[in-house]
């Protein structure tokens, strides 16, 4: 899967999203230190055991490099920084019934920002799998060359015992 790049000095403006999310009962934050077992059950129940390796990563930060959704104290959606390289983006994700309400992309720009905070003029998204929704959303760019990446050398899963 391909890398893309974004340009994190000319993201469009995401004030009006993050409204819309707040409209439906939607908190975003970045999750607290003694959340970290919480946020890494749900990673490993909705998504894959390397995501939860990578959301274990962002709360060795400080601050955590991840940021959550929550609606009455129910988690949403996840993204995290800075957990598999410098500058990367990634993982993120959504629980399927909370998908088509913008979390997604309210998700990524958060991240995004915080890239742009701690001084990056660029992210990389790796081993992207919706290219459309990341170059219509932050107007990423695919890194010719980059497919597999820094994920060519990637150690299995184990099987379940």
């Amino acid at each position: 899967m391909i890398d893309m790049l974004v340009r994190l000095y000319d993201l469009p403006e995401a004030v009006e999203l993050y409204r819309k999310v707040e409209a439906e009962g939607v908190t975003l934050r970045r999750p607290n230190g003694y959340e970290c077992h919480i946020l890494t059950d749900w990673v490993g129940t909705h998504f894959s055991p390397k995501w939860v390796s990578e959301a274990k990563v962002a709360f060795s930060r400080q601050p955590v490099s991840a940021f959550l959704a929550t609606r009455e104290k129910e988690i949403l959606g996840f993204s995290c920084y800075e957990t598999t390289m410098k500058g990367y983006f990634g993982p993120a994700g959504v629980a399927p019934s909370a998908r088509g309400m913008g979390l997604g992309k309210a998700l990524l720009f958060k991240a995004l920002e915080a890239l742009r905070e701690e001084g990056y003029a660029y992210a990389v998204i790796g081993g992207v799998g919706p290219r459309e929704f990341y170059q219509k959303a932050c107007g990423a760019i695919e890194i010719p060359g980059s497919d597999p990446g820094i994920f060519g050398d990637l150690l299995p899963d184990p099987e379940p015992s």
